[in-house]
Order: structure tokens, then C-alpha cells, then sequence
């Protein structure tokens, strides 16, 4: 059976603006747990003063 976790930039990892630097970091520490990177996607959020992209991460790994 796998288990899945989502980062998206609510995650404590990018909870500021976007750096790829602390992308990395994020991804390593989870990695370090097991889990394994298997998606990466843009999701557009609709917002009062209009829209905004949010990159989410889905990692798996077996339970």
C-alpha cells in the first residue's frame, strides 16, 4: 500500500515567496523520510484580486 503527501506553498518549506533553494531543501528532507517525488504541478487559485499560480509537489512512498 503507498501513501501520498502534497507541498504546496502553504508547506513550512515555501511558506514565503518561491526559492529554489528552499524547494530543494524541502524536497531532500522529505526524501529523507522515504518519500519519493512522483508529480509536480501548477494550480491556479481564484482569488478576490484575481488569480494565482501555486506549485504543488506529490511525493508517495510505501505505508
Amino acid at each position: 500500500m503507498k501513501e501520498y503527501k502534497v507541498m504546496s506553498q502553504k508547506d513550512k518549506w515555501l511558506s514565503s515567496k518561491f526559492d529554489p533553494e528552499k524547494l530543494e531543501e524541502g524536497i531532500n528532507a522529505y526524501a529523507e523520510e522515504g518519500w519519493e517525488v512522483v508529480s509536480i504541478a501548477t494550480a491556479t487559485i481564484p482569488g478576490l484580486t484575481g488569480a494565482r499560480e501555486e506549485m504543488i509537489v506529490v511525493f508517495e512512498r510505501d505505508k
